[in-house]
């Protein structure tokens, strides 16, 4: 068994213009809110959920982009809203969120 139930890398790459990046979608800031919703639902820890930054996951132009593991399942998402639904379905009920999968 892994160390985490559930373990989400978000990109936070950061391309020059014109080039797309999840950087210039707000990454940081997303990645950060679902650390600290995830740490405030009491989920995170061993044997629970991990949020990590990652470099580039070569998907920015279907960015921004996150996988969570050990499923392997990319998403992207649009704002909190999005991220909310991928905890709540994914990482507690164990449900794909397929509007979002990539």
């Amino acid at each position: 068994m892994s160390f985490y139930k559930h373990h989400v890398f978000f990109c936070q790459n950061r391309r020059d213009a014109p080039e797309a990046c999840c950087a210039c979608h707000d990454a940081e800031r997303m990645r950060a809110y679902a650390k600290d919703r995830v740490k405030a639902l009491g989920l995170s820890g061993a044997g629970k959920i991990r949020i990590n930054q990652a470099g580039c996951l070569d998907r920015c132009e279907e960015g921004p982009v996150m996988v969570v593991y050990p499923e392997g399942t990319w998403y992207t998402y649009v704002d909190q809203a999005d991220i909310d639904e991928i905890i709540d379905e994914h990482l507690v009920k164990g449900n794909v969120v397929e509007r979002l999968k990539i």
